[in-house]
């Protein structure tokens, strides 16, 4: 899906993935990253982000978490990270990244509760009056007060198996209340997710149903229950592109991760600002009648996978197919439609979540400049295993 406009338009990152992987230096099942290409992605955004007021986060499942990564991005401006899971908070709070936002996708567990608020996040969500009740509970013991985000939910919106959650548009007037009675807990804004999806017949990023909803939630606390809300953070698929869109749908928030590098749909479609900047590296394991196989450990249901180059560098690499794993089964090898020389350097461009595989991650600098060299590699997770 990526492979074609990564040649293009970030081809040293390309070629010296083959040379990390002829030389050793990385193994086979590795993600390298393109820290320069990445910096600058951000950097765009946050200019267009200053532009229109908006807050950014940076989402970090997509890279696995990283924290070289990670911090060369909040020097950029960003408010700090959005985890999606209390592990990711841990990771990123040991590497003395802020938490910008916690609890969507995963609401925070009752008994890490009292850790995260230790965090000093900038926002949780809530799907719950009870979960609601345990951040005032933690907070209170610590004697300070916690921006909460409601996460809105109405039933035609766009929601996602394994995401279930949140508050009714309907029940909005029976659960404020209670929620507003607790001291230690501000309600400082709406989410929904996602908020904007790539649509083939736009050919744009467009407002998912879920933004109206949101706005629908809005108009409700402010007018019906004299509540002032300041923020609606609206993610998915923020990139340069749509944060004058999150403006304009009253949004304050967006939370790039694909944008970050470069691989949300319509990158792979239209050359838009933010570069392709990370790509998967494997190795030919074998070949069984008229196919080859390569190892795999890092493929994503979703990745969209079509093709691979193989070889032992870019100059002499060929151009094949490759084949989807089976969701239904673990993806020990990837298959590629013809035999190949084993040991060969396998490299595909597709949409990634790195923090739900068992990949290495090797982010890489200098590329920009000519000078490229391996800063780091670490594990899917963020914990770093090597240089």
């Amino acid at each position: 899906m990526f492979l074609d406009v990564t040649l293009r338009r970030n081809r040293a990152l390309v070629d010296y993935a083959f040379e990390l992987h002829q030389s050793g230096a990385i193994f086979p099942d590795t993600y390298v990253i393109d820290l320069d290409a990445v910096v600058e992605n951000g950097s765009q955004m946050i200019r267009e982000a200053q532009k229109h007021q908006v807050m950014l986060f940076v989402m970090t499942k997509q890279h696995g978490r990283n924290p070289i990564v990670t911090q060369e991005l909040m020097k950029l401006g960003f408010h700090g990270a959005v985890v999606v899971d209390y592990k990711e908070a841990r990771v990123l709070h040991q590497h003395q990244i802020p938490i910008g936002h916690i609890g969507h996708l995963v609401q925070i567990p009752s008994g890490y509760m009292d850790e995260v608020i230790g965090m000093n996040p900038g926002f949780i969500t809530v799907y719950s009056v009870e979960k609601a009740r345990e951040v005032d509970e933690a907070c209170r013991k610590r004697g300070r007060k916690q921006n909460v985000f409601l996460r809105i939910i109405d039933d035609e919106d766009v929601l996602y198996p394994g995401q279930y959650g949140g508050f009714y548009l309907n029940e909005l007037n029976e659960v404020i209340p209670q929620i507003r009675q607790l001291s230690h807990i501000q309600i400082a804004g709406l989410t929904s997710f996602p908020c904007f999806l790539y649509s083939d017949t736009e050919k744009d990023i467009i407002p998912t149903k879920n933004v109206a909803t949101l706005k629908k939630a809005k108009k409700c606390l402010e007018e019906r229950l004299g509540m002032e809300i300041p923020h609606l953070n609206l993610p998915s698929a923020t990139c340069t592109s749509t944060i004058a869109k999150i403006r304009a749908n009253g949004g304050t928030q967006g939370e790039p991760g694909h944008g970050l590098l470069g691989s949300t749909p319509m990158h792979a479609k239209y050359e838009l600002i933010e570069r392709p900047a990370m790509v998967y590296v494997s190795e030919v394991s074998h070949n069984l009648g008229k196919k080859s196989y390569c190892y795999g450990g890092g493929h994503y249901r979703r990745s969209h996978l079509e093709n691979a180059l193989v070889g032992k560098s870019l100059q002499s690499a060929v151009r094949v197919k490759a084949e989807m794993s089976d969701p239904h089964s673990i993806d020990y090898h990837i298959g590629l439609n013809q035999p190949l020389t084993i040991g060969d350097t396998v490299i595909m461009a597709f949409r990634s979540q790195v923090f739900v595989t068992r990949s290495d991650v090797a982010v890489v600098k200098g590329l920009s400049s000519g000078k490229p060299e391996l800063v780091g590699i670490f594990d899917s997770l963020g914990k770093e295993i090597g240089r």
